[in-house]
């Protein structure tokens, strides 16, 4: 690690580095001795790894493991997560300053920032590799002034190399209109269509042109004024498109729902703008979905931003297991010869080190459903990280 990285490391808030060092830990990342808990053990000699939360970890522990990071793609990450930090600190800190200027709008975008997930969910990749876009934000006086939105949503399938690819995507404004709605060609093996989530079956994409790098050229055009993209968990919509964009409002974040985790699109739907987001069974549908969002938004603008709005918890957010390390030669559809009941199922964002596997919750219509298979099913137990 050069000295100016090392020396930002030291300079950089103790939260920080407390966010670093987790982000690193989910990666599987290691400095010249070892993971996080390998670190300590050399580091504290009287309590070890015993104490590995790095919130409860003193600044110079955090700073001193993170500045063991040799690797090139290690100090490109610790550099990146920097520099978001500090590009999002800007924002509050104009925000702040301009307080009797800023809009609803932009308020609902630093509910977004200020999340404590948003660190771990928003810092991307985009430093490593040349396929991604990174929009270029407007002057500091226009983005705490514009108001533009646009709400985006994705369907992904999951391929053969273990990542997700683009198969469709949907912009529309905030008027609902559409403004980009297409099919994509991943342009690789698909090892998964999970056509009952994503509508797409084998041979529908045979005569699709449209690439992801015209998505991106599209989105990029449209986001040219700074405009505020809206979406529901719009970090796993913005990583299939490898697209880095500052100004957003993740529905998921700026709600809280009764036992304090994140609530589902779903559960907003029907909480705040009174009906069903679809049928049970029904595939997802990425016009509704955009929509919903969008939806979701102007009702937060149009009852009060900083108003809490308390949300219930179904049971189906209840009756949830989390089924991980499946291998991706493994279609979704297969699940269902595992468990006894119905369920449905929603698939989680796959993390670096999880190679050829990907993760899902089996989402049930009652607890005792979920209770049942989860007595049946032979494996080893984790404590779910229902947040990521």
């Amino acid at each position: 690690m050069d000295d100016k990285l090392a020396a930002a490391i030291a300079a950089a808030p103790a939260k920080v580095l407390t966010e670093i060092v987790k982000l690193a830990q989910r990666q599987g990342r290691k400095g010249t001795k070892g993971s996080w808990k390998e670190f300590l053990n050399v580091y504290d000699k009287k309590f070890g790894s015993s104490l590995s939360d790095p919130g409860k970890r003193p600044k110079d522990a955090l700073a001193s493991f993170l500045q063991t990071f040799s690797g090139e793609d290690d100090s490109k990450f610790v550099d990146n997560v920097l520099k978001s930090h500090s590009s999002r600190e800007v924002l509050l800190q104009i925000a702040k300053e301009a307080s009797d200027d800023v809009s609803p709008e932009q308020r609902l975008v630093h509910l977004t920032l200020e999340h404590p997930l948003f660190m771990a969910k928003y810092v991307f990749p985009s430093y490593e590799k040349q396929d991604w876009v990174v929009t270029k934000p407007c002057k500091m006086s226009k983005l705490v002034k514009s108001d533009e939105m646009l709400a985006l949503d994705c369907e992904m399938v999951l391929c053969e190399d273990g990542t997700d690819a683009l198969v469709r995507v949907c912009v529309v404004d905030r008027d609902l209109q559409v403004k980009l709605h297409e099919k994509v060609n991943p342009y690789k093996p698909v090892a998964d269509y999970r056509a009952e989530i994503t509508g797409i079956h084998p041979g529908d994409l045979d005569n699709v042109t449209c690439s992801l790098r015209d998505i991106q050229k599209s989105l990029k055009k449209l986001l040219s004024k700074g405009s505020i993209l809206v979406g529901h968990g719009l970090h796993n919509d913005l990583l299939a498109l490898k697209l880095d964009h500052a100004r957003i409002i993740d529905t998921s974040l700026i709600y809280k729902n009764s036992v304090g985790r994140v609530p589902s699109l779903s559960n907003l739907c029907e909480s705040i703008l009174g009906y069903k987001l679809r049928e049970e069974g029904a595939p997802h549908n990425c016009l509704d979905d955009a929509r919903t969002a969008m939806k979701i938004v102007l009702a937060k603008l149009k009852h009060g931003v900083d108003k809490e709005t308390p949300l219930l918890v179904p049971d189906d957010e209840l009756a949830r297991l989390l089924v991980h390390k499946i291998p991706s030669a493994v279609p979704t559809e297969e699940l269902r010869r595992v468990f006894p009941a119905n369920f449905t199922i929603e698939l989680k964002p796959l993390k670096k080190g999880q190679g050829k596997h990907y993760s899902v919750l089996a989402i049930f219509k009652k607890l005792r459903e979920a209770h049942e298979a989860f007595q049946k099913v032979d494996g080893s137990i984790e404590k779910a990280d229902w947040d990521q």
